[in-house]
């Protein structure tokens, strides 16, 4: 296991394969003796295809040999979030419910990277259906985190994120619906890349949210998401949310400075909203001041309350995700974890004109963007706080706040995670790079223009072999809800209005999320004008 081959970049490793002096073989090999070795530690995987994974460096060996080289992706090994349908290959959504499902063609995402010459290592763990988690009970365990496994390594796209941190590959597909991408870069120390909505196809990876769902890379560098950017972003006719753009030469964007770049610090989404310890505060003023050598100019700027994004986004997705599962949930509830119960069931309390409301209210939040990007080339603000343990988990918080993260899927821009530091306990501490929708390549540039500028990729993770694995420490069952009568009737009413056959445990979980449910919908300003039309209103 040579620290010189499984922690190389993309770009690196790339590089070497065009100047043969490291064959396809050789680096899936390196790979597979540390997986093999170190996976029992984090379950990073679901699914691993490591003869697959051989047979695909064999040939790109062959290929490349015979003067074919496809570019810097051509023999590099890759992993998909267990959402990416494979062809012939199980692709569960981590959960019960699909634990049979072989799919017969791929997703466009999985097709344009073997296009590129990649290599599959395998199926990575992921939320239940990239939404509830972490969880226990499971036909997969969670994925830990590889800087201290008693932590999580953040969600959905957890395996991806642990992962890439650990060196079992140097790139994976994530999926970012409220921050799955970029939670599990924060967490694990790794860049995670959302690209604006509609760049990157959909097709063929099983849907969160219809309005939020983007797909993306996690990698150990912001120079390697954007090198996977390259073979992913284009149009699809198979995604209907597809956009027929241009696509930019990524890698070319790279270098530079950032001279004349007006930037926005979004400081009351982590000073006021949501507080950030003293550490994480610290690690962004260092990282600003890194911008400002750079050349570019930091300004405050305000933005809608992180609550006012996660109130519409939460309101459309939970439907949206619930609508997706309707048919099991009302037929085989008990084969879903009690995590995503907890937060896909309470959707039966959000009405249609809830819905539209918040569609509508989207509409304006989208709008109320355009001065602020007339005004900055960027924003910044915090990224997912340091990974907390497993055992600090609970279903219900939730919807209790909001995620950091969520305001730039509301706003459907690009949007990068990238490591910042480590705190005290060595976790990793992150910042978010924003960009104008279609403006990816800028976003790229800025955080690659950081990451050249400090030390943090030199640290990784250190795993030993030799080590014993214990279990993950598992949070506390959830305690019951003490909802009053009239919520529970409430409850109760929308629970048989809607056919679903739930216990009394799986009830209680929608009596513990009532309240909030409801002060979310009520929140949502209904005061528009008639003309004021809902964001996913249809166009050609």
């Amino acid at each position: 296991m040579s620290d010189d081959i499984h922690f190389l970049t993309i770009a690196e490793a790339g590089a070497r394969i065009a100047k043969k002096d490291l064959s396809p073989v050789e680096l899936v090999d390196a790979y597979i003796d540390r997986i093999e070795t170190l996976n029992v530690q984090l379950d990073a995987f679901i699914t691993p295809t490591m003869e697959l994974a051989r047979d695909q460096a064999k040939a790109a060996e062959t290929e490349i040999a015979a003067g074919n080289h496809k570019g810097p992706l051509h023999g590099i090994p890759f992993g998909l979030k267990d959402i990416y349908e494979t062809k012939g290959i199980l692709t569960s959504g981590h959960s019960k419910v699909m634990q049979d499902h072989i799919p017969d063609q791929d997703a466009t995402t999985t097709a344009k990277l073997y296009e590129a010459g990649m290599v599959l290592l395998g199926k990575l763990s992921t939320h239940e259906f990239a939404h509830g988690g972490p969880s226990f009970d499971l036909p997969w365990p969670p994925a830990r985190n590889p800087w201290n496994t008693d932590h999580v390594t953040g969600g959905s796209s957890s395996g991806s994120g642990a992962a890439v941190a650990a060196g079992f590959l140097p790139g994976a597909m994530g999926s970012d619906t409220g921050g799955s991408i970029r939670n599990p870069a924060c967490l694990s120390g790794t860049a995670g890349f959302k690209p604006t909505y509609g760049l990157v196809s959909r097709a063929g990876v099983i849907a969160n949210s219809y309005t939020f769902d983007h797909c993306g890379p996690l990698t150990w560098t912001v120079e390697d998401g954007a090198l996977m950017m390259q073979a992913l972003a284009g149009h699809d006719t198979r995604d209907p949310a597809s956009a027929n753009v241009e696509v930019p030469d990524f890698a070319a964007a790279l270098g530079g400075d950032l001279k004349g770049k007006r930037i926005g610090v979004v400081r009351h989404f982590y000073e006021e909203e949501q507080p950030a310890d003293d550490e994480t505060k610290a690690a962004l003023e260092a990282a600003y001041d890194v911008l400002r050598g750079l050349g570019a100019e930091l300004e405050d700027v305000r933005l809608r309350t992180i609550r006012e994004y996660m109130d519409v986004k939460v309101t459309i997705a939970e439907s949206e995700l619930y609508n997706v599962h309707e048919g099991n949930l009302r037929t085989r509830p008990g084969d879903f974890g009690s995590d995503f119960l907890g937060r896909s069931t309470p959707a039966c309390l959000i009405s249609g004109p809830d819905y539209v409301a918040a569609q509508r209210e989207r509409r304006v939040m989208l709008n109320q963007m355009k001065p602020i990007w007339e005004r900055f080339d960027l924003l910044v603000t915090a990224g997912t706080f340091a990974a907390p343990r497993f055992d600090a988990h609970r279903t219900v918080a939730f919807w209790e706040k909001p995620a950091i993260t969520t305001a730039f899927n509301v706003t459907g821009g690009p949007a990068l995670a990238l490591c910042i530091g480590y705190n005290s306990g060595g976790l990793p501490l992150s910042m978010q790079i924003v960009g104008r929708p279609f403006d990816d390549a800028a976003v790229l540039q800025a955080g690659d223009a950081y990451e050249r500028s400090t030390t943090w990729r030199a640290r990784r993770p250190e795993l030993d072999p030799n080590a014993t694995v214990t279990p993950a420490p598992q949070p506390a069952p959830d305690a019951p809800s003490g909802a009053d009568a009239k919520t529970r009737e409430r409850v109760a009413n929308a629970v048989k209005a809607a056919g679903l056959p739930l216990n009394e445990v799986q009830i209680d979980q929608i009596n513990a999320a009532a309240p909030y449910v409801a002060a979310m919908v009520g929140r949502i300003n209904r005061d528009r004008p008639f003309t004021d039309e809902p964001s996913n209103t249809f166009n050609f």
